[in-house]
């Protein structure tokens, strides 16, 4: 995918610097969080082995039945708590945060929040 909009040029540019120095491992995977207008994704991810451990999204049925979010932000820091409540259940303690080229800022810091409220430790 080539991006010509500038903003998105420069979240890739920004994303592949983070991505050098990131690395998830069987000890300590990778919690990769990615959002769109609408929607916020969450996956913790083995890259040495190339397997997702566990996922959360705004898109999954349970999540869009639930009407009670006022905003953003609040959906945000839910699908922090259900990934960290299914790493968890994975035996996953440990992860290194992967903000993906977006700022740590808004709904990435609100799912990172809950994340760490469920017991994940980054």
């Amino acid at each position: 995918m080539s991006a010509t909009n500038p903003k998105q040029v420069a979240r890739l540019k920004r994303q592949k610097r983070i991505r050098r120095r990131t690395q998830g491992t069987t000890q300590r995977p990778r919690l990769c969080v990615f959002r769109s207008a609408r929607h916020i994704y969450a996956q913790i991810i083995d890259d040495s082995r190339g397997q997702t451990l566990a996922s959360a999204s705004s898109m999954e049925s349970e999540v869009r039945q639930r009407t009670d979010f006022e905003n953003k932000v609040a959906l945000a820091t839910h699908i922090g708590n259900l990934i960290g409540e299914r790493a968890q259940e994975k035996g996953v303690k440990q992860v290194v945060f992967d903000r993906n080229g977006f700022l740590y800022h808004g709904r990435v810091k609100a799912v990172s929040e809950g994340a760490r409220k469920s017991g994940l430790d980054f």
